[in-house]
C-alpha cells in the first residue's frame, strides 16, 4: 500500500495541510473528511484510489496539521465552502471530482452547487448538505450558543500515550482501534506532559444559526455534477432515511447506494467503497 505525501497549501486565511497519493498527472480527486477528523480519514481507502486519480486529502481548517480560524473567528459551512475553492485555485485545480465523508460530504455537496462548473463528479459517503433546522430549537440553539464562552484551548485532555488517545477516540465512536489510529496519530500533538489534541477547542462550539431544510434543498438544487451517495445501513441517527431520500430527491443526477456497516464506512469497508466509487 503505497505511503502517502504531506503537502502544505498557503491561503490568505492559513494554511492548510494535505496528505496526496498517486501520480500528479492523474486526474485529481480532491477528498474532504468528517467533523474532528483529518486527512487520515482517507489513509485505507485513497491507496486503492490512487491507480486512477490523483488523490488529494485535505486537513480541514481547525483540524489535523491545518491552521485554526483567528482569534474571536468561528467555523461556518459556507466558510469551508470558501477554504475549499481557494484550496482548489491555489493548485491551479480548474477541475476535480469530488469526496466527502460526513461533515467533509456536507461541504463537498454545497461546494458542488457553488460551482458546478469545477466538479466533475461528486462522491457523498454519510452525507448529503449541512445539518439543518426544522425551527423548533431556533431560540434555544441561537441563545445557548451566544451565552457560552469561546473555548480557547486551556485545560485540554492531556494523554499518558498515543494509545491511550486510541481508546479514547474508540470508546467515542465505536471504531475498531486499529481504524481509528490513522485519524488520533495524526490529530495529536506532543506537550510536555503528554498527547494532546491539535484540532482548534472551537469545533465544539455549537452553531447559532443553522440553515433551513428548505434552503438546504434548494442549494441541493444546484448541484449539476453526477452524484453518488452511499449511506450506512443500519441509518445513522442524525441521517434518517427518508430524509436522506428527500434531499437525494433534489439532485438531478444521483444514485443511492447502502452498505451494511458504520459511519465511517471509507474506513470498515475500503474495497468495498472503492468498488463502488470506481464502479459508479
Amino acid at each position: 500500500m503505497s505511503a502517502p505525501r504531506e503537502r502544505r497549501i498557503a491561503l490568505p486565511q492559513g494554511d492548510l495541510a494535505a496528505l496526496t497519493w498517486g501520480d500528479p498527472a492523474a486526474p485529481p480527486l480532491v477528498a474532504l473528511h468528517g467533523w474532528l477528523d483529518n486527512a487520515a480519514s482517507f489513509a485505507l481507502l485513497a491507496p486503492l484510489l490512487a491507480e486512477r486519480h490523483h488523490v488529494i486529502a485535505l486537513d480541514l481548517p481547525g483540524h489535523g496539521a491545518s491552521a485554526h480560524v483567528a482569534p474571536g473567528a468561528h467555523y461556518h459551512y459556507v466558510d469551508y465552502v470558501r477554504t475549499v475553492l481557494a484550496a482548489l485555485d491555489a493548485q491551479d485545480l480548474a477541475h476535480c471530482t469530488l469526496l466527502g465523508h460526513s461533515l467533509g460530504a456536507g461541504i463537498a455537496a454545497l461546494v458542488a452547487a457553488a460551482a458546478p462548473q469545477r466538479i466533475n463528479r461528486l462522491f457523498l459517503i454519510e452525507g448529503l448538505g449541512p445539518l439543518a433546522d426544522d425551527g423548533s430549537r431556533t431560540l434555544e440553539r441561537y441563545r445557548n450558543a451566544l451565552a457560552k464562552p469561546v473555548a480557547d484551548g486551556k485545560g485540554l485532555r492531556t494523554f499518558a500515550s498515543i494509545d491511550q488517545a486510541v481508546s479514547a477516540r474508540t470508546m467515542a465512536t465505536g471504531l475498531r482501534a486499529e481504524l481509528a489510529r490513522p485519524i488520533v496519530e495524526r490529530g495529536l500533538r506532543q506537550a510536555a506532559e503528554g498527547w494532546q489534541w491539535r484540532s482548534d477547542p472551537r469545533l465544539a462550539r455549537a452553531s447559532a444559526i443553522r440553515l433551513a431544510e428548505s434552503q438546504v434543498r434548494a442549494l441541493l438544487a444546484g448541484i449539476a455534477a453526477p452524484t453518488a451517495l452511499l449511506l450506512a445501513t443500519p441509518a445513522t441517527p442524525y441521517l434518517p432515511s427518508a430524509l436522506m431520500q428527500a434531499r437525494a430527491a433534489c439532485v438531478a443526477r444521483i444514485t443511492v447506494d447502502t452498505l451494511a456497516g458504520g459511519h465511517h464506512l471509507q474506513l470498515e469497508h475500503p474495497a468495498a467503497v472503492a468498488q463502488w466509487l470506481m464502479g459508479t
